[in-house]
This record gives structure tokens, C-alpha cells and sequence, in this order.
């Protein structure tokens, strides 16, 4: 039986709103080499707005202050069921980075889709590219 896991999810934008900050996936994970917003699994009794701010104060070490709702997508891998809850983050106390040792780096929204990314990010990469029209 696969297992269904809840995904909350941060995209990280700059003052301006041009740049998203993306980190890479470590080579020995899931998917790994792979460029990914910053996020991770909701707890259980936990909101996925809650996760998403404790995931990237873990993962890219900001406060996140203020975001809105993006986009939820429901995906199926081999193995498992994913339920993904992305935000935009527009507004965080601290500059992100890569905390836990992985590769992060600012990238131009219009160049967004020149990076690999997990298959279930393809709906919400299309979106973002329309940010930039």
C-alpha cells in the first residue's frame, strides 16, 4: 500500500519579486540533485502553513512573516501519494541559505524552468513562468 504524505511548501521571493530562492536536493535523497523550493512534510495536528514556517526556518533558516496560498496539487510516485501545499513567500526575517548543507542560490523567475526539478513541481513551475508575462 503507498503512503500518503501531506507537503508543505515555500517559494521563497525576493523584495522585488523577480528571484525565487531554490535549494538542491543532497545527492543521497529522494530525487536527489534535483532543485526544489524549500519545504517538507507536514506533522501530524500540525496546519501546512504552520510546517511550511517551521520546514524553512529548519531548511533555509528564515522567519517567514507574511505568504499566501498558491497552489495544492495531488501526485502519485511508484511509492508513494503526495499532497503538496505551495506558498509564496513574500516577506521573512533573515536571509536564506542553505542550513542543513545542501546548495541554495537566487534565480531569475524567467529562468526558473532551466533547472531539473521533481515531476510533481511541473504545474506550479508553469505557473511561476506566468508570473514573469
Amino acid at each position: 500500500m503507498k503512503k500518503n504524505i501531506v507537503i508543505a511548501v515555500g517559494i521563497i521571493l525576493n523584495q522585488e519579486r523577480t528571484h525565487v530562492f531554490l535549494t538542491q536536493r543532497m545527492s543521497g535523497a529522494h530525487l536527489g540533485g534535483l532543485w526544489e523550493f524549500a519545504g517538507g512534510k507536514v506533522e501530524p495536528d500540525e496546519a501546512p502553513e504552520q510546517a511550511m514556517c517551521r520546514e524553512l526556518h529548519e531548511e533555509v533558516g528564515i522567519s517567514v512573516t507574511e505568504y499566501t496560498h498558491f497552489e495544492a496539487i495531488e501526485y502519485d510516485y511508484p511509492e508513494k501519494s503526495l499532497h503538496l501545499d505551495f506558498f509564496l513567500v513574500t516577506d521573512y526575517i533573515g536571509m536564506p541559505f542553505g542550513k542543513e548543507g545542501q546548495k541554495g542560490e537566487w534565480v531569475a523567475l524567467n529562468l526558473v524552468n532551466d533547472y531539473r526539478f521533481p515531476e510533481a513541481n511541473q504545474p506550479v513551475l508553469c505557473r511561476l513562468a506566468a508570473l514573469t508575462s
